[in-house]
């Protein structure tokens, strides 16, 4: 895909257009010109409609010696009406997923450490949230006829959604309405991207995290 490495770059959205709130087009400028790991590759994207009357998209790809090893989405929607199933005006809707290597697609565990790392990198990185809900799905591929010489693999989806919520000691406010820090939450969506390619920790607290043996080492390529 094409991006940034490292960064997120002003894209396609419509958070400049007529009539949209302050308040989205603040949460908007918190997930433009973030500062990342350099395997994380970024890029906006045209968002899905009439999931909200506001909405931003963000792709990407954590790409290691030109190898991609996990790649999603990230949607910020915005109803300033508020909704009920999300408990405020914004909601984070998320889909996650990679190949895994055989010894992590056999552990009965899976399904339940991939959601840890989802609500690790949030708690981690200290940042509040309520209402999360999703899945995580393992599918296998085996091959056959012209395909058989190619080894099975096991596929991870994570599709998940969460609300950001306002953070102690006071929140940033426009119009009397709650930013969220945008920011901080792309933050900890890069931290599960890393997490679920394999790559070893780095930069940022890493307590509550449970890991797998890691799908790839690229230092030893």
């Amino acid at each position: 895909m094409a991006a940034a490495q490292g960064h997120l770059s002003d894209g396609p959205d419509d958070a400049d257009g007529e009539g949209t709130p302050s308040v989205f087009r603040q949460a908007v400028a918190g997930l433009q010109g973030v500062r990342l790991r350099p395997e994380i590759e970024l890029d906006a994207t045209p968002p899905p409609q009439r999931l909200a009357p506001y909405s931003y998209a963000l792709e990407a790809a954590v790409v290691v010696d030109d190898e991609e090893l996990a790649d999603g989405r990230l949607i910020l929607l915005h109803d300033p009406a508020g909704h009920e199933a999300w408990g405020g005006t914004f909601r984070l809707v998320t889909l996650v997923h990679a190949d895994l290597e055989p010894e992590m697609a056999a552990d009965p565990l899976l399904p339940e450490v991939c959601w840890s790392w989802l609500t690790g990198a949030l708690e981690a990185r200290r940042v509040p949230y309520g209402a999360p809900s999703g899945t995580v799905t393992r599918a296998s591929s085996h091959y056959f006829g012209g395909l058989q010489d190619r080894e099975p693999s096991t596929r991870i989806e994570i599709r998940a959604s969460w609300s950001p919520v306002e953070a102690r000691g006071g929140p940033v406010r426009q119009g009397g309405e709650s930013v969220p820090d945008t920011a901080a939450h792309l933050a900890a969506w890069c931290d599960l991207l890393c997490q679920i390619a394999g790559l070893p920790p780095g930069g940022g607290p890493e307590a509550g995290v449970v890991t797998l043996p890691q799908r790839r080492d690229p230092q030893s390529r």
